[in-house]
Formats: C-alpha cells, sequence, structure tokens
C-alpha cells in the first residue's frame, strides 16, 4: 500500500510541474504586470525599479525556478486588482468554494445513487420513466440556465430563496468560514448547491442504472438466485456493491469538476468563492491570481485522484490481491 502510494505521488510531480510551468507562462506572456502596477504616469526609473524587484530582468528559467519555490511555500505574489498577497484571497474565499462543492457532490451522491439503483432494478414502472426524462432535462441544460431558472421561480417569483450571495458566515478555527450554522445561510447554499449537483446528479444516475443492468445480467447473479437469496440481498449485497468502483471514479472526477468549473454557479449566484475571484481577475488580467488558481485546481485533482484509487482497494479485492 505504502509502495503504490509512493508510485501515484511521483505520478503527480511531473503533471505539477507542467501546471506550473503553464501558470508562470502567464507571467511572462500575458499582459505587462509593470504597467498593471503602475499605471501610465511612471518614469523609466520607477519602471526599470520595478522589473528589479519583480526579477524580471533574470533570465526565463531562473524566473520559473522562483516561481516553483514561492509556490511550494504558498507564496503567489500579490495581487493586482486588489494589492494582497494572493495566498491570502485564495485562504478567503477556498472555504466558500469547499462547502460550495461538497454540499452539491453529498446531494447529487444521495439522490443519485438511490435513483438509479432503482431505474436498474424496475425498468419499467412509471417513476423510473420519470427518472430518465428528469436525468435526460439534468444532462441537457447548461448550468448558467439552471441557476438562473430556479433564481427566476424561488427567488422572483416564490420569493422563498434568496438570489444570490452567502448569507451570515462564522469563523471555525483560523481560516475556514462556514454559513451553514445559521438558517439564512443553509437558505442561501440550496439554490447554488442544486445548480452545481444537478449535471453530477443525473450522471450518477445513469451510472448506476447501466452498472446495475449489467451486473444484474450476469452469471453470478443467477447462481445467487438459483441459491434462493432475497431480491435485497441480491440487489443490494451484491449487484450494488459490484458497481462502486466505476461510481467511485465518476464522483471523484465529478468532485474535482466541481471544484475547478463552480465559477460559472458562482458568478451567476455571486457566491464568494475562488470561482468568482477568478472571473473577476480575468476581466482585468490578474495573472498572479490566475496562475494560483490553476495551480490549486490542479493539486487538487491530484490528491482527487489518489483517494479514489486508495478507495479502490477497499471496494475491490482484487486490486488488494495484485498488491
Amino acid at each position: 500500500m505504502f509502495g503504490f502510494i509512493i508510485s501515484r505521488l511521483l505520478q503527480a510531480i511531473p503533471v505539477l510541474l507542467v501546471v506550473g510551468f503553464i501558470a508562470f507562462a502567464l507571467f511572462a506572456y500575458v499582459g505587462d504586470p509593470v504597467t498593471i502596477l503602475l499605471g501610465q504616469d511612471h518614469t523609466e526609473a520607477q519602471r526599470l525599479e520595478l522589473i528589479r524587484q519583480l526579477g524580471l530582468d533574470q533570465p526565463f528559467l531562473v524566473q520559473y525556478g522562483h516561481f516553483l519555490w514561492n509556490a511550494l511555500r504558498g507564496d503567489f505574489g500579490i495581487s493586482y486588482r486588489l494589492a494582497q498577497p494572493v495566498s491570502t484571497l485564495l485562504a478567503e474565499r477556498l472555504p466558500a468554494t469547499l462547502e460550495l462543492a461538497v454540499t452539491a457532490s453529498v446531494l447529487a451522491l444521495c439522490i443519485g445513487v438511490p435513483m438509479g439503483v432503482y431505474t436498474g432494478i424496475h425498468r419499467n414502472t412509471k417513476l423510473s420513466r420519470l427518472f430518465m426524462v428528469v436525468s435526460l432535462v439534468g444532462v441537457s441544460l447548461p448550468t448558467f440556465l439552471v441557476g438562473i431558472l430556479l433564481i427566476l421561480l424561488f427567488s422572483v417569483w416564490l420569493g422563498w430563496l434568496p438570489s444570490f450571495g452567502r448569507g451570515p458566515v462564522v469563523h471555525v478555527g483560523s481560516w475556514w468560514t462556514t454559513g451553514s450554522t445559521s438558517l439564512a445561510g443553509l437558505r442561501a447554499l440550496i439554490l447554488p448547491s442544486i445548480t452545481l449537483g444537478l449535471f453530477q446528479m443525473t450522471l450518477i444516475m445513469r451510472l448506476v442504472r447501466a452498472e446495475m443492468l449489467e451486473v444484474l445480467r450476469s452469471d453470478y447473479i443467477r447462481f445467487a438466485r438459483a441459491r434462493g437469496l432475497t431480491d435485497r440481498s441480491i440487489n443490494f449485497g451484491h449487484a450494488l456493491k459490484n458497481t462502486l468502483v466505476p461510481v467511485i471514479t465518476i464522483i471523484g472526477l465529478q468532485f474535482g469538476g466541481i471544484v475547478a468549473f463552480s465559477l460559472v454557479t458562482e458568478t451567476v449566484f455571486q457566491w464568494p468563492g475562488i470561482g468568482l475571484l477568478l472571473v473577476q481577475s480575468v476581466a482585468v488580467a490578474d495573472i498572479p491570481v490566475m496562475s494560483a488558481y490553476l495551480l490549486l485546481i490542479a493539486l487538487v485533482f491530484v490528491l482527487i485522484n489518489l483517494t479514489v484509487d486508495l478507495l479502490y482497494f477497499a471496494v475491490d479485492p482484487r486490486l488488494r490481491a495484485r498488491h
């Protein structure tokens, strides 16, 4: 097990280096940080001094090495737009994004898996057909349109839920913040989490359904029925268990996608997370924030892939036998 973890971490190093190079290339080839920081009215002496302070007068590889070293220490520079350390901005915004992503993933998992199991076992019922229609709608509609429709229905017409913001938050520990401790915060979380989790829910449902249909036709399920096992034992003790490996894969990758691409949902609902921070930074070419976002998302995917691989060991005994 330990050797497996080490091999996966070693495989992740080249990925992070490539993403780090792309992030650094933003500094080198996108925009002019000197002009952005000094504005149009500056002297040549001020310009040369800032170039020296930023290290832009050094060779490309030296600058890249300094960038990687600073990134390892969590130092991504100063935001051009807000004039604050990027690491501080990410620490302030990351809890909001993770809270939204975890809530959306839990909703997608808790609703998608039972719907997939039901449609796999009861294929021809009216409720199963209704679930399939809902899944088709969820897969087809773009995220921003789902968010706008939910705002129109529940915020504008019915007035039940807030249409933007995170609500009141409380600090937990040194940097974590949450809005789930109050009713207003929970109400603010409902619409964006449904918007963000709808596509993942329908994807999980259709995957579980397809895997259940495949497993229920296998020989060992027929043998289990011949032994006289109950339908509950067969469906949940044998069939569902053998559908978990692909489900774990899709859940892990989709969680990374939720974190990475939550920017659409955060923009629609003005949710104060790192996605909204990225959108605001792109508008003014805030390169330090953009590059830090790329590295953070790459790290999230690396950690998720490692977690998924470890979960395979817990679910599939064949993998444990190989190692």
